[in-house]
């Protein structure tokens, strides 16, 4: 057992560190050039400029998605031990269990409905890859939160707060762009096409997957492995780039400016300007 147990955590490792040198010599494609390019394909496909297979490709929005999402993977698949996977496990069921319930009753979120598919339709009503789309926004205002607080991170209630608060934050910029090309729509809304039970219905997402992450992982474990993995939060520089982009386009001023103070979060920190700079002196 102890022999097939050593096995196992081998081959995990190799598994990681060829992920991390996938990321790390592909971080200008993957965090700049893919949310560009899904920029220009999101905006041709709202303005129908391009017709099928391109436009609104369900394949090509996961795809986009998915390859985003990679720095964010590799950071922290070091970090998964049995406790992190079970916290993972329930935020995904949560994710999946509160937006049923958002697109049937109208509840926390708002009376909504997709009117683009993007990927495979869980019972024809939900995206069979929303924990893709929504747990990494949880995860990276985390991590931008420990980055940005430093010491005054070992403070729960500080943390939870700040948080919580820049999950609010990501969705501020993420939904007036979301409505604004076509994903989905709400019935009625005061802020860029969005009501604000939807952001109600946000406070309770974010406080109840804020909480399950906070306990599911070792802070300073990952605090450490923040500081020494530079391209851990590329993801929200993919996300700055191509939604910031959509806002601009569509003269949501008030996203996009939330979508810049972000980016300077992300510039405070030294991590915003690190794919352009890695790949100069490549």
């Amino acid at each position: 057992m102890a022999e097939s147990s050593l096995g196992t955590a081998t081959a995990r490792e190799r598994i990681e560190a060829r992920l991390d040198r996938l990321v790390a010599e592909n971080r200008f494609t993957i965090a700049v050039v893919f949310p560009a390019v899904g920029a220009v394909l999101l905006l041709a496909s709202a303005a129908d400029l391009v017709g099928p297979p391109l436009q609104f490709n369900p394949g090509l929005i996961l795809l986009g998605t998915l390859v985003m999402r990679l720095p964010l993977v590799a950071g922290v698949a070091p970090l998964v031990d049995r406790q992190a996977a079970v916290g993972i496990g329930a935020l995904v069921a949560y994710a999946f269990g509160i937006e049923l319930v958002g697109v049937t009753t109208g509840w926390p979120y708002g009376e909504f409905e997709y009117l683009v598919e993007l990927g495979p339709m869980l019972f024809g009503q939900v995206p069979l890859g929303l924990p893709v789309f929504f747990l990494p926004l949880v995860l990276n205002s985390y991590l931008l939160c420990l980055l940005l607080l430093g010491e005054r991170a070992r403070n729960r209630a500080v943390r939870l707060v700040a948080v919580i608060v820049t999950v609010l934050l990501v969705d501020v910029v993420l939904d007036p762009g979301a409505v604004a090309v076509g994903f989905w729509s709400y019935s009625g809304g005061v802020f860029y096409g969005v009501p604000v039970s939807n952001y109600l219905g946000w406070v309770l997402s974010a406080t109840v997957s804020v909480v399950v992450l906070d306990f599911s992982f070792d802070r300073a474990r990952l605090t450490r492995r923040l500081e020494d993995c530079e391209f851990m939060l590329d993801d929200l520089v993919s996300f700055v780039v191509l939604w910031g982009s959509v806002n601009a386009v569509f003269g949501n001023w008030i996203p996009l400016l939330v979508a810049v103070a972000l980016g300077a979060g992300l510039v405070v920190t030294d991590r915003f300007d690190v794919p352009v700079r890695s790949t100069a002196e490549g």
